[in-house]
């Protein structure tokens, strides 16, 4: 029986990190397309950024009004909606017979991509134990490299296998496949315990904890309710000031650092470099497994190592290889070294901000606020992110070094706020960070 409930625990968490992997594909997928959607809908440069930048704003949407109903209903419940959703995104997209139908079909999938990165993460935080927690919220993070990847080799393999009008509908269909799965897998994870124990469904919760093999049901429920009691039930300016800060703060350089305006445009910016379609294509694939590796060895020193000292080593690192980058536009030389210059960055991106980002904002809001605590940090970051991606087309055209000037001096200036403001909480139980944030 014990070997059953630890399985099970196992796979509720790989469920709900399948959430990660379709955000991840449909974070990348769209690099693989931007070229044939220019030429089979005529898009200039403000339109191509209109068209990649609309499914950002069903983003902003969707991790914005993710927070109060998953609080509300829980964040299982939800994510079987996001699963749905994903599925007529992926359909649709691929279906699509102008610019305004597939834009409207990118939109819904940015409502599920926003909704996931808000519930997942808590989802998986609430069911962790604090020792582990940063490795299994890092799981959402690792799907999410892994369908990057899954993306760039998909695009690869259709556009070696397939030409014409119907590369780029294969592209965007593939994505259906994982989202049944995971939508599947959803079925059989049940509610998330402190959901349960603040809602006072507490016989449902013990029966959730025995599932999740997380310990003794009484035990737990103890350490719940002596937080449920004095947690406010509405996010606060006045008692989560810091938590909320720490959230905007985090979403806004995860952002800066031009981490997805990157990856939509990867294609671009290769081809601004000289490089062919397909070249640009296998080279995304490298980008993308040295996403995977480096996702991987940050879930791994996470928990050890910390997330305040990742982040400082991130933002260093990441502003030294965005230079790099944007010293080789500048000087028109060197075009040679612009795929490790832009391995280095990812490999200091994935090991840092992106290991730390939805752990992190998983771990700062009390339990009876964390969705809409999470949504904040969320939004922020696909707010900025809509930004980005509308803008760089735009900026690029006239100069393509000064987007990756502007994302390494971001880069600086994170290094300093992180070491001035930002708190460690590894290995600290979310009942005690509750009592360490929320001011009372």
């Amino acid at each position: 029986m014990e070997a059953q409930t630890r399985a099970f625990n196992r796979s509720a968490i790989v469920a709900a990190s399948l959430g990660g992997l379709l955000f991840g594909f449909d974070t990348a997928v769209i690099a693989g397309v931007t070229e044939a959607l220019r030429g089979t809908f005529g898009l200039s440069a403000a339109q191509l950024g209109a068209a990649v930048s609309a499914a950002l704003v069903g983003t902003l949407i969707g991790a914005l009004g993710a927070g109060p109903p998953g609080d509300r209903y829980g964040s299982r419940t939800m994510l079987y909606w996001i699963a749905l959703a994903y599925i007529v995104s992926a359909i649709g997209s691929a279906a699509s017979n102008g610019l305004a139908m597939l834009v409207a079909f990118r939109f819904i999938g940015g409502l599920a991509i926003g909704g996931s990165s808000v519930l997942a993460p808590v989802y998986i935080a609430e069911v962790s134990p604090a020792e582990r927690r940063g490795q299994l919220v890092g799981l959402f993070q690792l799907s999410i490299v892994v369908g990057i990847l899954a993306a760039y080799v998909s695009n690869f393999l259709i556009a070696r296998a397939i030409e014409g009008d119907l590369a780029w509908r294969l592209k965007f269909a593939v994505a259906a496949v994982p989202a049944v799965i995971f939508f599947a897998m959803l079925l059989r994870i049940p509610h998330s315990p402190r959901w349960l124990a603040q809602h006072g469904r507490v016989a449902e919760a013990k029966d959730a904890i025995l599932k999740l093999s997380m310990g003794a049901p009484d035990r737990l429920l103890a350490q719940f309710g002596a937080t449920t009691s004095s947690a406010r039930d509405r996010l606060d300016w006045r008692f989560h000031r810091r938590s909320i800060l720490l959230a905007i703060a985090l979403a806004l350089f995860n952002q800066l650092s031009g981490i997805n305006a990157i990856l939509y445009y990867l294609g671009d910016i290769f081809a601004a470099a000289g490089f062919s379609a397909v070249s640009a294509d296998l080279q995304a694939v490298a980008i993308g497994l040295a996403n995977l590796l480096a996702t991987l060895l940050g879930m791994a020193v996470i928990d050890r190592i910390g997330r305040k000292p990742l982040l400082l080593i991130g933002a260093a690192g990441t502003a030294f290889a965005l230079a790099a980058v944007a010293l080789i536009y500048t000087l028109g030389r060197g075009q040679m070294l612009l795929l490790p210059a832009l391995i280095l960055f990812i490999l200091f991106f994935a090991v840092s901000q992106g290991a730390v980002i939805w752990v992190y904002l998983s771990e700062i809001f009390p339990t009876a606020v964390r969705a809409r605590g999470q949504a904040i940090g969320s939004a922020t970051h696909w707010g900025m992110n809509a930004l980005l991606a509308f803008g760089f087309p735009i900026v690029a055209q006239y100069t393509q070094a000064l987007p990756f000037w502007l994302f390494a001096a971001a880069m600086l200036v994170q290094f300093v706020v992180v070491w001035r403001y930002f708190p460690e909480t590894r290995g600290v139980s979310l009942e005690r960070l509750e009592g360490t944030y929320e001011r009372k």
